[in-house]
């Protein structure tokens, strides 16, 4: 029987190297599984099964480097974790038992006690006898940090397995977006990310673990041994084993295309990924490591953290070459290499990210139908809150520098956005609301405006370090203000914290500072002339977009009663994160024009499709509303299926279902809000945009007067275009818009 599809060309760097202790630990390994019975089921594994697959091998291959002692450790790891694996299989997933599965899931964390105390319950299967016998060997010489971090990634393995298994029983195939986020968890790369600190004998200081560089190296990283996972095992897991969660089908589906074109993609992508790890670890850490006073040895132990990933993505590669688990039979086939092997083998389609001409004519941007199925609410207190915010505005004196002006203002309508975003809202929220969209709408302008046409990312970071003083915690006097951002930030945010606990303060304040600080990141995009990479865009674009302080802001107002516990559930990320896909899609579907033909920006998820596919705007805005329609109703599935089993999994009582609810409803009102305001302010039609992007005038001395109009100059009109405005961040939801 043939292959599903012809393997592509894989953009692999970095040689694989084989650890000299392989037969040592193919020797303890084996006696290893068999210890722990995991050889005694004939229906999950046999001997042969162990054989045939070389985890031991595997591992050499993606460890290359440590001592034999070492490398038996992580090899254990693995045959643990590929059981675990087929044996919730066979007794889980062919079965459909959901509740069966949860609480063998529910049962397997007690196996990893974060305490001096290790102890733990009695086994009752080879997946718990394996757990506890590794997490004893394994924790002792490992910090607090770290043992929380590899827990968390070993819980977020096991429990997204539920996932997996109620999109099976549904018959549901995942959207891009969420499977790539999903399978993070899922997939487990994070989690080998965690034992290649341990193989490498370092740890990732714990300051700067939870940064942007190391976040995306780690995730960059998973993506790419996911992907190369699911070209390799599709035949298996599609065909044998009716997996619905592998990318190729994923993309099979979305783009409804070919096999084999969904297979290129999916290489791509891992392409992609792969250059994106490349790009942080050279252009990021090292002022990562001065930023946070990073000390030699531990810099060396983050850079061998580094090559420890880059070895296990070399290893893994030949790993799947060889072992009989994986389709690769064909993987080498002699085919003459002609030029699109060349491009791929050598990822030179990166070149394509850096060489955008900017300010190309686009002509307007073209409005499809979007999907947004909920019914908007306007609030009665409209036109007041209109007058108030040119009046706070004008007192802010973000009037007054050049970059806005009444009229532009009162084009951009900001508490029509305001309006729809909080139907209920009273005429002081609604200014509230208003006045925090005008703000990070200013911020939104000023910040390409000022840093972006100087290329001056030091005054921009700077800038954005500032912002914290203006924030105060415990309601101490912000410094003076030494601009109109600064002035406007101190006041919205007076006006905010009052009435609020430490915590939410603490959360709110947070949320800005995410949005405020992922700015930089498009700013040095832009100085980079750098087309981003679509999975880095996308989580990128949430931040950019305030999608953070736009949920924490609704979240405090509709959302007191909702427990941390609930907030954090797999389910509420994937619905807040699903709904702001949605509304930045919806900015980035208008603002095509202004973006790319007025302000030359490159931060548009229609032009990273364009850039990804290499096709024409037509194609990439269809594949983009396509993104949109499933991401909303991912939106509606969660709502619909998962939030109820969250509900009763915590023993939700009548009170706090209908707060959840409350926020449910806050968030359709969010998207519905954002689709009015896009369709009915004015600055995204060509008219307006023309009438605001006339060149500047500038009255030089001399006389004034009837006659007098040869004394104004006009600065070119490419010279007025800076890098572009982020986003719509709402008030009591969020901030700024582009």
């Amino acid at each position: 029987m043939s292959q599903p599809f012809e393997l592509p060309d894989f953009y692999m760097p970095y040689p694989a190297r084989l650890n000299p202790h392989l037969e040592e630990a193919r020797l303890h390994s084996k006696q290893w599984a068999r210890d722990m019975g995991m050889l005694d089921d004939p229906g999950v594994w046999e001997e042969a099964d162990l054989d045939a697959h070389d985890y031991p091998l595997m591992c050499a291959y993606t460890h290359p480097d440590c001592d034999g002692a070492e490398l038996s450790l992580i090899t254990d790891w693995y045959v643990w974790v590929f059981f675990f694996d087929d044996h919730f299989l066979e007794v889980f997933k062919r079965s459909g038992d959901l509740r069966g599965g949860k609480a063998y899931l529910d049962r397997l964390a007690r196996f990893m006690p974060m305490g001096d105390d290790l102890s733990m319950p009695e086994p009752t299967n080879p997946v718990e006898a394996g757990l506890a016998d590794l997490w004893v060997r394994t924790v002792p010489s490992r910090s607090a940090d770290w043992r929380s971090r590899f827990a968390e990634s070993t819980r977020n393995l096991l429990n997204e397995s539920l996932w997996e298994l109620a999109n099976i029983n549904r018959g549901r195939v995942a959207n891009p977006v969420e499977y790539i986020e999903m399978r993070r968890k899922v997939g487990g790369a994070p989690w080998s990310a965690g034992l290649v600190e341990h193989a490498v004998g370092a740890e990732v200081p714990a300051r700067i673990a939870g940064t942007r560089p190391m976040r995306v190296l780690k995730d960059a990283f998973a993506d790419a041994v996911h992907l190369r996972n699911d070209l390799f095992s599709y035949e298996r897991e599609v065909g044998d084993e009716g997996e619905l969660s592998n990318g190729v089908l994923v993309l099979e589906t979305f783009l409804g295309c070919g096999t084999q074109e969904a297979a290129d993609a999916v290489n791509d992508l891992l392409t992609s990924r792969l250059q994106q790890f490349e790009h942080t670890a050279l252009a990021e850490l090292g002022p990562l490591f001065v930023e946070y006073a990073i000390d030699p040895i531990s810099a060396a132990g983050v850079l061998a953290y580094v090559k420890g990933l880059q070895d296990w993505q070399s290893g893994g590669h030949e790993w799947h070459m060889r072992s009989s688990r994986y389709m690769n039979k064909q993987a080498v086939s002699g085919r003459p290499l002609g030029m699109p092997s060349i491009v791929n083998l050598l990822g030179a389609k990166r070149l394509r990210n850096f060489t955008h001409v900017p300010h190309e004519r686009v002509g307007p941007s073209r409005i499809p139908d979007l999907y947004v199925p909920f019914q908007l609410r306007l609030s009665p207190h409209l036109d007041t809150a209109r007058r108030h915010t040119v009046a706070w505005c004008r007192a802010m004196g973000m009037l007054d520098s050049g970059l806005w002006d009444e009229r532009r203002l009162t084009d951009i309508d900001l508490p029509l956005c305001a309006a729809g975003l909080h139907p209920d809202a009273t005429p002081e929220e609604l200014d509230l609301a208003s006045y925090w969209l005008a703000w990070g709408t200013y911020a939104d302008d000023y910040f390409p405006a000022v840093f972006g046409r100087s290329h001056n990312l030091v005054a921009a970071k700077i800038a954005v370090e500032r912002f914290s003083a203006f924030m105060p915690l415990d309601g101490s006097p912000a410094p003076p203000p030494a601009n109109a951002l600064e002035r406007g930030l101190a006041d919205v945010w007076a006006r905010t914290a009052g009435p609020m606990r430490l915590d939410e303060r603490r959360e709110l304040r947070g949320a800005v500072e995410s949005m405020c600080a992922s700015w930089l990141w498009e700013l040095a995009g832009h100085v980079a002339n750098h087309i981003p990479d679509p999975v880095d865009y996308v989580e990128m674009r949430r931040q950019t977009f305030g999608a953070d302080l736009t949920m924490s802001l609704a979240r405090l107002r509709h959302g007191k009663r909702i427990s941390q516990e609930v907030y954090e559930s797999g389910p509420m990320r994937a619905l807040v994160s699903a709904i702001a896909d949605c509304g930045t899609l919806i900015n980035d579907i208008f603002s095509y024009q202004k973006e790319i033909e007025f302000e030359g920006e490159l931060h548009n998820c229609v032009l990273v499709v364009q850039n990804f596919f290499d096709c024409d705007y037509a194609t990439a805005l269809g594949i983009v509303n396509d993104l949109l329609t499933s991401r909303m109703r991912q939106f509606q599935h969660i709502v619909e299926h998962e939030l109820p089993v969250v509900c009763d999994d915590l023993g939700l009582d009548a009170d706090d279902r209908r707060d959840l609810d409350a926020f449910v409803n806050e968030l359709r009102d969010w998207v519905s809000g954002i689709l009015n305001w896009h369709r009915h302010c004015f600055r995204y039609d060509e008219e307006s945009l023309r009438r605001h992007n006339r060149p500047p005038r500038f009255r030089l001395g001399g006389p004034t007067g009837l006659g007098t109009s040869a004394a104004l100059l006009s600065t070119r009109a490419g010279d007025a275009h800076g890098a572009r405005s982020t986003s719509p961040s709402c008030a009591a939801a969020g901030a700024g818009t582009a």
